[in-house]
């Protein structure tokens, strides 16, 4: 049986247009809500019983019910109609051919406005840990890395061009503290969702459903919405959970930016794995990194969906309006990407392979090595503007002869400037120059291994809290 169930329609003369129907009902990607709002229904059961509305044989019927229709949505063996305008429609239709007329007992006490707010909040409740677990298996895969080559030299960069020489693993970590700082927005982001809208329902409150905080607490909320209006009028809680998603796209593509370059023929600091990379359909000899560009791709869509609602979000006037439900095809496009690129990216770090002599012979060029100069110089007295200028002329110099700072000679540095000296000499190379770098945070190895060190507990920590909440 396939009967059609709508939520409203009494005081209307004649059935809906299939053209209001088809832009009215949800596209059959929000049918994903179905867990989180068959959950909400055995929770508002109880609140019924609690209200005298149902019997307890009644409120165990239904919740009976809704937990074999979960295992059944689970499996696979439930099929959506037309006439389904959205989720709650879709639910009720099979708890009513269930269980006959005792299902519309359900509908008393609540809206679609409570219901679809507590839907989604708690589906990104959810998907707010999974996402946490996937940033982790990146973060794995850049520690790994990391602690590698924790002392593999290579060349820093300002404005893209050679500044001064640091580790590779120090750069690798420059990545994973941004995706660190990622998963405490999304726990921050978590604290602020914990308050229930279920209660509120259309945006009064409701009569029957008067003990809302009990209800959210079975849902695993801290507590239900202090203002029945703000509970389904609002969507903050989307609007700042989609920023946070597009500062990890961000993220993301910072780090896929780096990898083209990287894997490039011109740099050739790491080889990406075959399984992981993507050929040419016309130039035999190209091995592209095309998860990195989808990823910087996708960032832009991730930026998109916020964006959208904010928009949407901007001049809605009391409570609930339909302009909301862009909330759903908003997170769902941003979870969507997410889900794809995160396990991706992992892969794609994991496996690729580093060239060490490659990022040494590197980690020199274009005069990195002139700051120890000028720091040397600083340390003997001379003011700095002076010493810049001093090595400023040390580097023209080099520029003429050919030659790079490392190969300079004694003789070489009383021709610019009588107050260099030879003992400046000894910091001319990338190994003094990275060790020099040993205060907390810096990319002398020691310091880096230890960022690994307080980096992995941090992991620890979050993927505890993943796997809690």
């Amino acid at each position: 049986m396939n009967k059609s169930v709508r939520l409203w329609g009494a005081r209307f003369r004649s059935p809906p247009a299939e053209a209001l129907m088809r832009l009215s009902s949800a596209p059959q990607n929000h049918f994903r809500l179905a867990p989180e709002d068959l959950r909400s229904s055995m929770s508002h059961a109880r609140e019924l019983e609690r209200a005298g509305i149902l019997s307890a044989d009644e409120t165990k019927d239904i919740i009976d019910a809704l937990q074999a229709i979960h295992s059944d949505f689970v499996a696979g063996t439930l099929i959506t109609s037309f006439d389904d305008e959205d989720v709650h429609t879709f639910l009720e239709r099979i708890l009513t051919e269930r269980i006959g007329a005792l299902g519309g007992k359900l509908r008393a006490g609540r809206s679609r406005n409570d219901q679809a707010a507590n839907n989604l909040k708690l589906y990104l409740r959810r998907i707010a840990c999974e996402l946490t677990e996937n940033i982790l298996e990146l973060q794995d895969a850049l520690i790994a890395q990391a602690r590698e080559h924790h002392d593999t030299l290579t060349t820093g960069f300002t404005h893209l061009q050679p500044a001064q020489p640091v580790t590779f693993g120090h750069q690798l970590l420059a990545h994973a503290q941004g995706l660190s700082r990622d998963i405490e927005r999304l726990q921050d982001w978590y604290k602020r969702s914990g308050r229930s809208p279920l209660g509120a329902a259309a945006l009064a409150g409701s009569a029957i459903a008067r003990h809302p905080e009990l209800s959210a607490k079975e849902l695993g909320y801290d507590g239900p919405c202090e203002n029945s209006i703000d509970a389904v009028g609002s969507r903050d809680h989307v609007a700042e959970f989609l920023f946070v998603a597009a500062m990890l796209g961000v993220t993301l593509s910072r780090l896929a930016e780096e990898v083209f370059l990287w894997s490039s023929k011109q740099f050739s600091w790491v080889e990406l794995n075959d399984s992981y990379t993507t050929g040419s359909s016309i130039m035999p000899q190209k091995k592209n990194a095309d998860i990195a560009e989808l990823t910087r791709g996708r960032a832009a869509r991730l930026i998109a969906t916020q964006n959208a609602m904010l928009i949407a979000l901007k001049g809605l006037p009391f409570a609930y309006n339909r302009d909301l439900a862009e909330d759903k095809w908003a997170c769902f496009e941003a979870v969507d990407t997410l889900e794809l690129v995160l396990p991706a990216m992992a892969g794609m770090i994991a496996t690729m392979e580093v060239n060490k002599a490659r990022l040494r012979e590197q980690s020199i060029e274009g005069f990195t090595l002139a700051t120890e100069v000028a720091d040397w110089l600083s340390e003997q007295g001379i003011p700095f503007s002076e010493a810049h200028e001093i090595t400023g002329a040390l580097v023209r110099y080099c520029e003429e002869k050919a030659i790079g700072l490392e190969n300079l000679e004694k003789d070489d540095l009383v021709v610019v400037d009588a107050r260099l000296q030879p003992d400046v000499l000894k910091r001319l190379s990338a190994e003094a120059a990275v060790a020099a770098r040993s205060g907390y945070g810096g990319s002398a190895p020691q310091r880096v291994l230890e960022q690994i060190d307080r980096l992995e507990k941090l992991v620890q920590v979050q993927r505890d809290w993943a796997r809690q909440a």
